[in-house]
């Protein structure tokens, strides 16, 4: 069985292009594009991970990601959060955030279980830079 990603993004290019690569590399890719379509999509099978839009119709993806990492049944679901922020880097306790630049190659590594965490963050020995 086919590991499978939510992927949150109100763009749908953006949305398209990550559900594109995601299956051309063997991933079931789920959609959502809005705050309740990513709540909804949120049942078993829960997916192996989320890919996870900042800025959403409804809603944040921080208020997402919160609301995830609350229940027993998904805080251990990897979280990476998309942004259009700009270059401004961003550290959490619970949350990662990456520029789009780099997203698919550290999605699929994280999915795959390839990266090696190299300081808290977990992207050093990725990306060569910490974030």
């Amino acid at each position: 069985m086919s590991r499978k990603v939510l992927v949150v993004d109100d763009e749908a290019p953006i949305r398209e292009m990550l559900v594109f690569v995601l299956e051309q590399n063997g991933f079931q890719a789920i959609e959502a594009e809005d705050y309740d379509s990513a709540i909804a999509a949120m049942v078993e099978p829960y997916p192996d991970m989320v890919l996870l839009d900042w800025m959403l119709p409804g809603g944040s993806g921080i208020q997402i990601a919160k609301k995830f990492k609350q229940s027993e049944y998904t805080r251990q679901i990897p979280i990476i959060m998309l942004t259009a922020r700009g270059k401004k880097k961003i550290r959490s306790k619970d949350w990662k955030w990456v520029q789009t630049t780099t997203l698919l190659n550290l999605s699929l590594q994280r999915i795959n279980g390839t990266y090696q965490s190299g300081d808290a963050t977990g992207f050093t020995n990725v990306t060569g830079r910490g974030y």
